[in-house]
């Protein structure tokens, strides 16, 4: 079988829908897995909360290592004993439980789950960000990824091979017709 010549004297190749296809769903793929993988900590901030990563045990096992927190910015009077805080410390967010809401003075007395004793320094209400309201074990390197720099320079990457096989398709379907 040979290929219909057009007007033109160019030869129409036979069949040539598979690879443009293949391309335009492989940079698709890549595209929405760049957005759903930044969905997480996206969202939760247009809804109001605060989104962090765990690094330490302090709150082990109830929150592990890696765990993304969703804090919820909370009126410090409303909070109770057993309540997870995230408050600001001398170089770090903290989440740790509240052992004591001491409303006088306006300060929490806190503990790690994991540590024996309670914090040595009170909290106080100025310090507070919120109350953890839901945490997500493993979801907290993804936001690391998206936090650091070269996280950041990959993900940009990623986002733009997607665009690339888009594109790549849209100009081998022109060059069919």
């Amino acid at each position: 079988m040979q290929n219909k010549v057009l007007p033109s004297g160019q030869r129409k190749a036979k069949g040539g829908k598979f690879i443009p296809a293949l391309c335009n769903v492989v940079g698709t793929l890549i595209l929405l897995s760049v957005i759903v993988t930044c969905l997480p900590a996206t969202v939760p901030r247009l809804l109001g909360y605060e989104v962090y990563n765990v690094v330490s045990g302090s709150m082990q096992p109830a929150i592990p290592i890696g765990s993304m927190i969703f804090v919820k910015p909370t009126d410090p009077v409303a909070l109770k004993e057993g309540d997870i805080i995230a408050f600001q410390g001398k170089d770090s967010v903290i989440t740790h439980r509240v052992v004591k809401n001491n409303e006088v003075e306006g300060k929490f007395t806190t503990k790690g789950d994991a540590n024996a004793e309670e914090d040595m320094n009170e909290v106080p209400y100025g310090a507070l960000i919120g109350e953890v309201t839901y945490h997500c074990p493993l979801l907290g390197e993804i936001l690391w990824v998206y936090t650091s720099t070269v996280g950041k320079a990959y993900a940009i990457c990623f986002a733009a091979c997607g665009a690339m096989f888009n594109i790549l398709a849209g100009r081998m379907r022109e060059r069919r017709k």
